[in-house]
């Protein structure tokens, strides 16, 4: 499957350190946590995996006519938000 980065993702790639190959991993190793049928123009999802220790959340969109992941962001998760693991959200 093609990985398309939109420029958000590519900045926040950037700015957080996060190569190419890093959300390759995640896709590839990573689970879904969170599935968002409904959301256009393709359904999307929040994915959990790790860049070698390091844990990392990609959200993509499938775009399962023309064989794509669209990236839309990637970013750490934060501790004062997720529980242990980084695979559920806190109760606010």
């Amino acid at each position: 499957m093609k990985l398309v980065f939109r420029q958000h993702a590519i900045q926040r790639m950037f700015e957080r350190g996060v190569t190419v190959e890093d959300v390759a991993a995640v896709l590839a190793k990573g689970i879904t946590l969170e599935s968002y049928p409904n959301d256009l123009p393709y359904p999307s999802a929040l994915w959990l995996g790790h860049a070698g220790s390091r844990p990392l959340h990609v959200v993509c969109a499938e775009n399962s006519p023309e064989n794509e992941r669209i990236i839309v962001t990637v970013y750490e998760p934060d501790v004062a938000l997720w529980e242990a693991g980084f695979a559920k959200r806190r109760a606010s």
